[in-house]
């Protein structure tokens, strides 16, 4: 299968370079990223061994598409977008924290319920739910932001702010940027027959000195959605949602005796699995965006790529 699970190019005025768990970044001189989405797919903060065809674009194009949209309420830090799995955008300093914003009790919120916590980063969950009731308003859950390929850690307001994580002035506007946006994301959702269950928000600083929204954002990696029209009827049923993110993915190794904790082994992904997968993040795509998936050529992913980026710089 075509699938691109790393770069390493060398661009004529590139300065550095960084892999994430899913994209790759470089940075170029005079304060200019270029995030290029690839294939992979991480779970539970570690990257499986295969790529899934066509996900770096779809993450990329939905990213790209939902900053647009979003741009009049919290300024990003996307420029523009040369290739379909490539985003160009500002530098700037990232604030160590994410901002996950949930709506319902679900995915590692439910897990921890279940568990039978009622806290989660200090913030109360009430008693009586089951797991995809909708909370009363939707709550910031808020994690540190893992580096070297390390888990994310649950943190609540009161410590970021008393470790000088992030200032109260800065966090309180964070904070309040997140909630617009998962307004915002949800009235999108909503207008595409979707329930935008939770997501994450990435934040930072440019070199005006202005917060911005950095990364990706209602993207089925850092997003949760439910379909509207069977939400109220399987709740009632206390049956499981039908949902389009990574959850399934989680799912299925969980089912495998896999949680990415140590000593585990990452099961064996047929291309047969693979492949399902592929389509799960299509089906997303067009419910999201409501407009039909065009397959990019993948037959030299990377030429085409780093050409795509040479010409937008005219390098």
């Amino acid at each position: 299968m075509n699938t691109l699970t790393q770069t390493n190019f060398n661009f004529p005025d590139q300065v550095s370079k960084y892999s994430g768990k899913v994209r790759e970044v470089y940075k170029f001189k005079n304060d200019v990223l270029v995030m290029i989405s690839t294939d992979r797919l991480s779970a539970f903060d570690v990257v499986l061994p295969k790529g899934i065809p066509y996900k770096g674009q779809i993450l990329n194009q939905i990213a790209c598409q939902m900053l647009d949209a979003t741009s009049h309420i919290v300024p990003n830090w996307l420029i523009t977008s040369p290739d379909p799995n490539v985003s160009v955008g500002q530098a700037c300093e990232p604030f160590k924290v994410e901002m996950v914003v949930r709506g319902y009790l679900s995915g590692h919120a439910a897990r921890l319920y279940k568990s039978g916590k009622r806290k989660i980063c200090g913030v109360d969950m009430p008693e009586g739910l089951i797991e995809n009731d909708k909370f009363n308003n939707p709550i910031i859950t808020p994690t540190t932001k893992a580096e070297n390929g390390s888990h994310d850690e649950d943190i609540s307001r009161e410590e970021i702010i008393l470790k000088n994580i992030v200032s109260e002035e800065d966090y309180l506007k964070l904070e309040d940027y997140s909630l617009k946006l998962f307004e915002e994301g949800s009235k999108i959702a909503e207008k595409q027959g979707l329930i935008l269950v939770d997501t994450k928000y990435e934040f930072g600083r440019n070199k005006n000195g202005q917060i911005i929204l950095i990364d990706e954002i209602h993207t089925p990696d850092s997003s949760r959605y439910f379909y509207l029209d069977s939400y109220l009827d399987l709740q009632k049923s206390k049956l499981p949602q039908k949902q389009l993110s990574k959850e399934f993915v989680r799912q299925w190794l969980i089912s495998k005796d896999f949680q990415g904790k140590e000593n585990q082994t990452i099961p064996e992904m047929s291309n047969e699995y693979i492949n399902g997968v592929s389509e799960r993040y299509i089906e997303l795509y067009e419910k999201i965006t409501g407009l039909e998936f065009v397959k990019e050529k993948v037959n030299q992913i990377n030429k085409r790529i780093e050409t795509n980026i040479l010409n937008y710089f005219n390098l």
